[in-house]
């Protein structure tokens, strides 16, 4: 059996961690798994320079190393497969001057020192060769939704008032000022309304404090839970009446298909990505950016059946076995 050291780094984190959490078992079961779990932070200088040498000679006694992510220590001597899962900082102007130069440099230093690279949509490769000097291959590995996310809980069958769910950040990119200017025309004729917005606190960074301030504004209306379990989730999940995705970028867009896997309806942006990964779905799309057609999408949203007989068409256990097919026949070469 193939020895591969695996970066764990990531594991217990929302998005990339949920994504990584996921294959796990996966790896376990088709790899001899190396666990690779120093306390040393990604994209640090000491991750480059002085990674410890233990950690370093369990990583070069194997066959290879994977990492969810695309930090890469350095002195790694075996095959490396690492993971882009969204350029979104070469985009979008979201990190300065600085720290867009910073985060290109990672990227494509991930892109020197990886044997190939995996993503996790066909928007994400086409990015990642437009921004970056990627001589390797990029490999698609389509995201899905995590186990927990069924129909497990029981859902409502009706709701005394529309319920809207938004899980996410408050960075622009993400939308939510779109989906509180929705919601704001939707008062005035569902006065009874409610929005829950899930996100960690401490990821909820933009340059300034507007945003926090629209949401105080709604009073009881809006409710910000910060950080929830998985568990209060997919009950978050069950109690929406819609799940609403404002984002004008994404790599993939994990909730709206966790939704959908819970029975709920969702609204998003007409964005490319979206398009590519949902055109098979019963979701409502809406006009990227423009909160009228948000708040319309939204009220015809709100009268649809639920979703039942969702198309099986991502899954983990595929996306897993594409990343084990590619790396052992990229190692047997």
């Amino acid at each position: 059996m193939m020895k591969l050291a695996v970066d764990m780094r990531m594991s217990g984190k929302s998005g990339i961690g949920s994504y990584f959490d996921s294959l796990f078992p996966f790896f376990k079961e088709n790899f001899e798994v190396i666990e690779i779990n120093p306390e040393i932070e990604p994209f640090s200088v000491k991750e480059i320079l002085s990674f410890p040498k233990e950690e370093l000679s369990k990583i070069n006694a194997c066959d290879a190393y994977y990492t969810p992510y695309c930090n890469i220590p350095g002195g790694i001597k075996v095959p490396v497969f690492s993971t882009i899962h969204d350029i979104v900082f070469l985009d979008i102007a979201l990190a300065g001057f600085i720290g867009t130069k910073a985060r290109k440099w990672f990227y494509n230093r991930a892109c020197r020192k990886s044997n190939l690279i995996f993503t996790v949509s066909e928007f994400s490769k086409e990015r990642i060769f437009h921004h970056l000097t990627c001589k390797k291959p990029v490999v698609v590995t389509y995201n899905a939704s995590p186990a927990q996310y069924t129909g497990a809980v029981e859902k409502k069958d009706s709701f005394d008032s529309l319920n809207l769910l938004y899980v996410g950040n408050i960075k622009k990119h993400k939308g939510l000022h779109i989906l509180l200017e929705a919601f704001k025309k939707i008062l005035t004729t569902e006065p009874n309304a409610k929005l829950t917005i899930v996100g960690n606190a401490k990821n909820f960074r933009t340059g300034d404090d507007t945003i926090t301030k629209e949401i105080d504004s709604f009073g009881e209306s809006v409710n910000f839970t910060g950080f929830i379990s998985n568990e209060e989730l997919n009950t978050a999940y069950h109690n929406a009446s819609l799940l609403v995705q404002p984002s004008f970028y994404e790599g993939f867009g994990m909730p709206p298909l966790e939704a959908l896997n819970c029975g709920t309806n969702v609204v998003l942006s007409d964005i490319p990505v979206f398009k590519e990964i949902y055109k098979d779905f019963p979701v409502t799309f809406f006009e990227c950016g423009n909160s009228e057609d948000l708040a319309e999408k939204i009220l015809l949203a709100s009268k649809k059946e639920r979703p039942e007989n969702l198309p099986q068409i991502y899954s983990f256990e595929r996306t897993f076995n594409i990343i084990k097919n590619t790396i052992l026949g990229n190692c047997a070469k």
